[in-house]
């Protein structure tokens, strides 16, 4: 991995970022419709007059041979995305996507198949005008690295929760500046654990922050109140696509997201009552949800599932035989949050759902790689509280296994009796860093191996304090870094992020917990188990 200075002088990335808008921006207010896409004579056509790429591109989900290629028109239009080798892309492979239409807010996606593995590749998105097929946006450019067949050294990062409890693009702070230090960290991938926006929370102009410091925020119309119909959900998202760290750190990282409660609103279950909320006149969940989902699913870069559960999230990427992620669900199969002490399973006591049980299980069985990453929207052992007398997550105080907690302990168990090693488990949402170690010695439920929860977060939002451990399943805080203070903003420095790196010779695993600057505040290496007596 090189530093940013290396990256920076690359002259082939510093083309790449050139050509990308990255290093300079395009100052032409009328260019020439490129003949790369149309084929046709090229004409004079007013920046104003073209499909513009106001949300950048974004890329997902990728694979050793394919990946997800993201973009918004401002205008039905048509996507079209080459791909090539070379930065130059001098020999590109030119694709005619989809339609960009009203229907999908003009958002598309596009899945690139058959690349070579292991690569990195250029692509180029454009958008082409309805009306006019000689119209053309003007093209964004981006870049990834394939998965790989054979083994190889392999970073990943991890993080949630941006742009929440009111805290946004702040200018004079430079934005979402984390997202400027994770892209300088030159990852294989991100993994986004949950909260990629908070629908119910408003964004105002100012906020007063802590030790009296104003925060200004750069404001839309759909950030300014709850969102409840379906455009103030998707503006949302393009709320946070304004911010050009975000963009460009999109350009340069692959993406895995998954969601948890705030794409629709906080501690959303059955349970949720919203009649006592005067912030909302839509007071049926169903229908924001269904609003909330499809709009995470028009943004998300990720490939969709078959058409039997065609709003499916969790999935599996794989990364040759090192790496698999296992991405999961805690949201969309839940019961309704209650006090969370049922001493049998059943619908009310689901938090992953017996069909999604069975494919995680079926996943950790199959696995041949070495090491097996859980990404959770939530994490295990924390007490999350909902209200009063519910319980968001599987905690639920200290104690045998009750309520949600059974469902983790028959996974738990499932992967003792079937000998999975090295399964390691990452999250976010309760915005700080830990480490935890779950031993069974120290645990009141004890059939299980022991194993590693990292939490990382919040990425752009308020900083809380270290919530309380269930001592059920016996995890131990090896490290926390958290606020005294409740709700602090970006500005006292408690935002984070995590970073994995396998080591392709020894198979270690390497995580290393850091602040919004790219500093590292904790690392800890994991060596492989053994397979009947050898290494792997």
């Amino acid at each position: 991995m090189t530093d940013s200075d290396n990256q920076n002088s690359d002259p082939t990335r510093r083309r790449f970022l050139k050509r990308s808008g990255l290093l300079v921006a395009a100052g032409a207010t009328g260019t020439l419709t490129p003949r790369w896409v149309t084929g046709a004579p090229a004409i004079i056509t007013p920046d104003a007059a073209r499909p513009q790429l106001q949300q950048g591109i974004q890329i997902g989900d990728v694979q050793c041979e394919g990946a997800m290629i993201w973009s918004r028109s401002d205008r039905p239009s048509r996507m079209v995305v080459e791909y090539d080798i070379n930065p130059e892309f001098s020999s590109p492979v030119k694709i005619r996507g989809p339609y960009a239409l009203e229907t999908t807010d003009f958002t598309a996606r596009l899945d690139l198949t058959r690349l070579p593995c292991d690569r990195e590749i250029f692509v180029r998105v454009a958008f082409q005008d309805l009306t006019n097929d000689r119209v053309l946006s003007e093209p964004v450019v981006g870049r990834f690295i394939t998965a790989p067949r054979h083994r190889r050294d392999i970073r990943f990062l991890w993080s949630g929760d941006t742009a929440g409890q009111g805290w946004g693009i702040n200018p004079q702070f430079g934005g979402m500046t984390i997202y400027e230090a994770m892209r300088l960290e030159r990852p294989d991938f991100f993994i986004h654990s949950g909260d990629t926006i908070y629908a119910d929370g408003p964004i105002a102009e100012t906020q007063v922050a802590e030790d009296g410091r104003i925060w200004n925020n750069l404001v839309t119309e759909a950030v300014s109140k709850v969102a409840e119909t379906l455009p103030e959900y998707r503006g949302r998202y393009q709320y946070n696509l304004m911010d050009e760290n975000v963009r460009r750190f999109n350009a340069e990282v692959p993406q895995i997201w998954q969601w948890d409660d705030h794409e629709v609103v906080n501690n959303w279950s059955g349970s949720k009552d919203l009649l006592d909320d005067d912030r909302y006149t839509e007071k049926n969940i169903p229908t924001l949800v269904a609003n909330g989902s499809k709009a995470f699913l028009e943004y998300a870069p990720m490939r969709y599932h078959a058409a039997d559960e065609s709003e499916r999230v969790y999935r599996k990427i794989s990364y040759g035989d090192l790496l698999d992620v296992i991405v999961i669900d805690m949201r969309s199969y839940r019961g309704p949050n209650t006090a969370n002490d049922q001493t049998r399973q059943s619908a009310e006591t689901a938090l992953l759902g017996d069909k999604q049980l069975r494919w995680i299980k079926k996943q950790l069985a199959e696995s041949k790689a070495v090491w097996k990453v859980i990404a959770s929207d939530m994490p295990i052992g924390l007490v999350v509280s909902d209200g009063d007398d519910k319980f968001e997550n599987m905690a639920n105080g200290d104690g045998k296994p009750l309520g949600r907690e059974l469902e983790m302990a028959d996974l738990l168990r499932f992967i003792k009796r079937k000998r999975i090693r090295d399964v390691v488990w990452f999250t976010a949402d309760v915005h700080y860093t830990a480490a935890h170690y779950y031993d069974p010695n120290q645990a009141q439920f004890q059939d299980f191996l022991p194993f590693w929860e990292f939490v990382a977060g919040p990425l752009n939002a308020g900083s809380f304090g270290s919530n309380t451990l269930d001592n059920t399943f016996g995890p131990q805080v090896k490290f926390e870094m958290a606020p005294e203070q409740a709700n602090m903003s970006p500005f006292a420095g408690f935002q984070f992020y995590g970073q994995v790196d396998i080591d392709a010779w020894s198979s270690e695993l390497t995580v290393t917990l850091k602040n919004a600057n790219g500093e590292a505040v904790y690392s800890h290496t994991l060596e492989p188990q053994r397979r009947h007596g050898r290494p792997y």
